[in-house]
């Protein structure tokens, strides 16, 4: 049986960088091909990472690739991924990985019918830190979770991506880019949200790119950029949850989760490491001495970025016959959930949600470390 396979790339933009640098971090999976709409963005990347370049046909014509990497706009990622398991490949997608339920759940058929898999960034709720939050709440070290806090606020992305203008677009929204990475960590430590409401708005009608090349340019916001929201889990606790890029600066933690006996103030989950605090009651509480997760050592500056670690997972799984944790249905139901926020926003009324998932196994050290080459 093979030990490694083929992996190829469609979307040569920013992303694609960390994945064909950090790849060979891991077993299982090996980078081959890179295609794209753009002939020399392909053809530019291939050279800098030793890849061949391909079309997108001659991509999922290869017989040497077995995952193809989804890292289209988010308004594409349906459209390729159906495309790509058409073409009999599985395919692992930068998120969110569809707009809505109903394209997942098309996707979903389509990849059963193939008998391929589906997989869906983020994979940083692998990290360190928030593997060792998923073992504390698993061992009850605070007591049962009743509620939490989560916040991302930021002024935005115009002022340092080259061409924003996808952020502020349907499929973009501080919602869909940023909660994926704070859903997904929810679900993986509380399990799956019964419900939720939320309010919504823009800060304002255009925002003024003020990075280059396109300096001075106007983008119209076509999607809500501030959104509080509220989550009511089938475990029953609720979360308030804050996402908005019309705010300069403010004071709040990432993630904070409220138990009987205690909090879990959690490290911003867009990362794989950080600092986790514990207390018990009000007292602070000590980290157990064993932990020792290898996807919490810093490897790009002072942060741990183990980005393709979900890839990775997902090919050893493949090899080895057994659920992914990045999976169709845990990434099918984040979805539901940030759409449903999106809803609440627009309608004013509580959503229940249609989907419901387990949550993904937890991947302790000892499994982080299998993953490593």
């Amino acid at each position: 049986m093979t030990e490694t396979l083929g992996i190829g790339i469609i979307g040569c933009g920013n992303i694609s960088a960390a994945y064909m640098k950090l790849a060979p971090l891991f077993r299982g999976l090996e980078m081959r091909a890179c295609a794209d709409m753009s002939p020399a963005a392909a053809e530019a990347r291939a050279a800098e990472f030793g890849l061949r370049a391909e079309t997108v046909e001659g991509l999922l014509a290869s017989d040497d690739i077995d995952i193809v990497v989804n890292l289209t706009v988010p308004m594409a990622h349906f459209a390729v991924s159906r495309q790509v398991l058409e073409a009999g490949k599985h395919v692992y997608s930068e998120k969110p990985f569809v707009l809505s339920a109903p394209e997942g759940a098309e996707l979903a058929k389509l990849a059963a019918a193939k008998g391929r898999r589906v997989g869906s960034a983020p994979d940083t709720f692998l990290g360190g830190a928030h593997q060792l939050a998923r073992r504390l709440v698993d061992e009850g070290a605070v007591g049962k979770i009743t509620s939490g806090t989560c916040f991302v606020q930021s002024p935005g992305m115009e002022m340092w991506h080259p061409n924003p203008d996808f952020f502020f677009q349907a499929g973009g929204g501080p919602i869909l880019d940023l909660g994926p990475y704070y859903i997904s960590n929810l679900v993986q430590l509380l399990g799956p949200v019964a419900r939720v409401c939320a309010m919504a708005s823009s800060g304002s009608e255009y925002r003024t790119i003020t990075s280059e090349p396109r300096h001075g340019e106007k983008i119209k916001v076509e999607t809500p950029t501030t959104i509080h929201a509220i989550l009511q889990f089938h475990s029953g606790a609720q979360i308030t949850y804050c996402a908005s890029w019309d705010v300069w600066d403010h004071g709040h933690s990432n993630m904070e989760l409220y138990g009987q006996e205690g909090t879990l103030h959690v490290p911003d989950p867009n990362f794989f490491g950080g600092d986790l605090r514990v207390t018990n009651r009000n007292e602070p509480a000590e980290i157990p001495a064993d932990w020792s997760h290898p996807f919490s050592i810093p490897n790009d500056g002072e942060n741990a970025n183990y980005r393709t670690a979900g890839l990775a997972d997902m090919a050893l799984a493949i090899l080895e016959d057994r659920p992914h944790r990045c999976g169709l249905d845990f990434a099918l139901h984040v979805v539901d959930v940030m759409t449903a926020i999106l809803a609440s926003g627009e309608t004013g009324t509580f959503q229940t949600l249609t989907t419901r998932c387990e949550r993904p196994a937890p991947l302790g050290p000892d499994a982080a470390r299998a993953l490593l080459a």
